[in-house]
């Protein structure tokens, strides 16, 4: 009977469990995985445990749950680097106290749905890149104990006036926004309450919508924005330096010089009232007393400017009309119908070329000009209309499997790949982007060779001399070192290899990056078991989170291509498997090195090669920490090796017939 009574106890135990287990609220978990989506890049990796399939987040890094494990109450991840948007989805995440994403790269607008957060006592998102208007919603966040929205140095800074909803806030201690771009006066309180306080009445129904309404604030720090008017008296018991750095009529805080604020507001309002009746009536005298033609000619002279002025403002209206903030749908539960909108940064792509489809149809021969496909793309090849030769990529995927997230991050990566300049990297000229038929492409320089694992593989041998493998060689490490040291953020090839090393007609090297659309691809219709109605589950693959930190990647990468151009060898093979493990019995021998030179090659420089060989050696180091940087790398090749014309002359006694037959 015993054991009986301890399974059965075990039985329910178990049971309260799985109940317990089930009862998180789905919409948290939702909510939560698509702000992760709206995170397009993690490069420490700190969301790599926020799993879509795990029911319960309490595990996950930087959630707190409460204690029955039943709701998320508090989400903390400060200074991870994240880059990415705000979801307004977290909003459905109801009973959350405290939300700290200080500290990183966030950029776009605060949602106004996060005043829907009406536990939430602390909103803390300062140093990140956040841009736009304070919601006025968060006005209805009567458990704020603490904002902090202060930006980083880098960044434009929130815009507008300062919500004089932030009165409602009764419980609010800590206001930090220094270091934005707010304007207008300081909010003090609504005018009924004003009327209110001078009749000596109490009306229940007024009440203070400034900042006086809150009246539990300690610390405030509104400095370095661009606030006008006069400090309320009701903060005067605020230090000076909580509003230093503004525009405002305060002779004891230093406030910006007079050419950084523009025109002050006028303290009196009446007289400019005054001037204004004398001055119609004034002209009233004067129009009695003018002649008919001179009425006449005032009367067209009007009709004429008032057309133009029409005709300015239709103008700049079809201009901004033309140029329209991108508004992304952002994807809902099945259950949910309606759409919230993502405003992404206009300004994104404003200095990428924009191509049409059918221009670019007719510069590739109806799209028949294939010189290249994978599953996930095809690459076309053609002519611009008196330009230059092009190679068109063509994103494959499907309309309906295609998301306001995916969209974001084609954009981020077009705007990326877009700064890069720099003879061995291969150009971006542009992009295409339309809705009927659906397109996503992009078009870059044509590089008439190849790519080098072609001309490694299935090329002659000869094409490639020694010299001109070193010069190759050179020209990677070249447009690796810009990549990694001389852009500001760095950029990485996602997957480094002879593939996306591309050939022009002199043999000069071109990196491209074309896997980097893997992560976007991921999520195409091969993934369609993972894509419901509550929009793609899977999530963001590691190649994008450590986007522009796999520095080290990249380098080990490197040490590989040179191994695969020296031998001629592809970087794996069935039957001798890696070739670095292959080579590593030769790299550091002296009498046996020149075994994994190519075949193919009758002459080749042993020097030359005993500096490729160190530095194989130094870029495939077990230890990553121990791997030198690709300006080091360049710097030892660049001084080591000799590409000049004499020494292929000396070289090969054909180089004499070659040179003469080029020239």
């Amino acid at each position: 009977m015993r054991p009986y009574i301890c399974f059965l106890i075990m039985f329910l135990a178990s049971g309260v469990l799985c109940v317990t287990c089930s009862s998180f609220p789905t919409k948290e978990v939702w909510a939560l995985t698509t702000f992760k989506e709206a995170i397009y890049e993690d490069p420490h990796l700190v969301l790599s445990n926020w799993n879509a399939l795990d029911a319960d987040p309490c595990g996950w890094f930087g959630i707190t749950c409460n204690k029955e494990r039943q709701h998320v109450i508090k989400i903390n991840i400060s200074g991870s680097s994240l880059k990415g948007f705000l979801a307004p989805e977290m909003s459905q995440v109801t009973y959350l106290q405290e939300l700290t994403l200080r500290k990183n790269n966030l950029i776009g607008t605060i949602p106004k749905e996060f005043g829907m957060l009406k536990f939430l006592k602390v909103l803390d998102l300062g140093m990140n890149q956040l841009t736009g208007p304070i919601p006025t919603e968060l006005g209805n966040l009567t458990s704020l104990v603490k904002i902090c929205i202060h930006r980083n140095l880098q960044s434009n800074g929130l815009s507008g006036s300062l919500p004089a909803e932030l009165g409602n806030l009764r419980n609010l201690s800590e206001l930090i926004l220094d270091r934005n771009k707010l304007q207008g006066p300081v909010p003090a309180e609504n005018n009924s309450s004003f009327v209110a306080k001078i009749h000596g009445t109490n009306d229940s129904r007024t009440s203070e919508t400034g900042l006086c309404g809150a009246s539990q604030l300690k610390v405030v720090d509104l400095s370095y924005n661009f606030l006008v008017g006069s400090i309320p008296k009701c903060l005067e018991y605020l230090p000076s330096s909580s509003f230093q750095g503004n525009c405002l009529q305060e002779k004891d805080a230093k406030q910006r010089p007079i050419r950084q604020c523009g025109p002050q507001p006028s303290r009196s309002h009446q007289a400019p009232s005054l001037k204004h009746h004398s001055f119609k009536d004034a002209a009233k005298h004067q129009k009695a007393s003018k002649p008919a033609w001179l009425l006449a000619l005032e009367i067209a002279t009007g009709i004429m400017a008032g057309s133009l002025f029409l005709v300015a403002i239709l103008t700049a209206f079809q201009r901004c009309r033309s140029k329209p903030a991108i508004i992304i749908p952002w994807k809902k539960s099945g259950s949910e119908k309606e759409h919230l909108m993502v405003y992404v940064d206009s300004e994104l792509l404003k200095d990428v070329t924009k191509f049409g489809r059918q221009e670019l149809e007719v510069s590739c021969e109806d799209f028949s000009n294939i010189i290249g496909s994978s599953p996930d793309s095809i690459v076309y090849k053609g002519t611009m209309r008196g330009g230059p030769e092009i190679a068109v990529i063509s994103l494959c995927i499907k309309e309906q499997h295609w998301t306001g997230y995916l969209e974001l991050y084609f954009q981020r990566e077009v705007a990326d790949l877009a700064r890069l300049n720099h003879e061995n990297v291969g150009k971006l000229l542009g992009y295409c982007r339309e809705s009927s038929p659906f397109t996503r492409m992009l078009v870059f320089e044509y590089a008439s060779n190849g790519t080098l694992y072609e001309h490694l593989h299935y090329g002659e041998g000869s094409q490639l001399s020694w010299t001109r493998r070193m010069r190759i060689i050179l020209g990677i490490a070249r447009g690796l070192k810009y990549l990694h040291a001389e852009l500001e953020p760095p950029f990485t090839i996602s997957e480094l290899s002879s593939s996306s090393v591309y050939l022009t007609e002199d043999f000069s090297p071109k990196l491209v990056d074309f896997e980097s659309w893997k992560m976007i691809l991921t999520r195409s219709e091969k993934n369609s078991g993972s894509i419901g109605n509550n929009g793609p589950a899977c999530l963001l693959p590691n190649s994008l989170e450590k986007r522009h930190l796999d520095i080290q990647g990249n380098i080990h990468s490197f040490g590989i291509l040179l191994l695969e151009i020296v031998s001629g060898k592809p970087p794996y093979c069935k039957d001798k498997g890696c070739l670095i493990d292959w080579a590593r019995d030769y790299l550091e021998l002296p009498e046996v090195m020149s075994y994994i030179v190519d075949p193919e090659l009758k002459h080749f420089s042993y020097d030359d090669l005993k500096v490729i060989c160190e530095v194989i050696s130094l870029c495939t180091h077990t230890d990553s920490s121990k791997r030198p940087s690709m300006k080091e790398i360049s710097l030892m090749l660049e001084s080591k090796i000799d590409t000049s014309v004499a020494i292929e002359l000396k070289s090969s006694s054909l180089a004499w017939a070659e040179l003469a037959l080029s020239s």
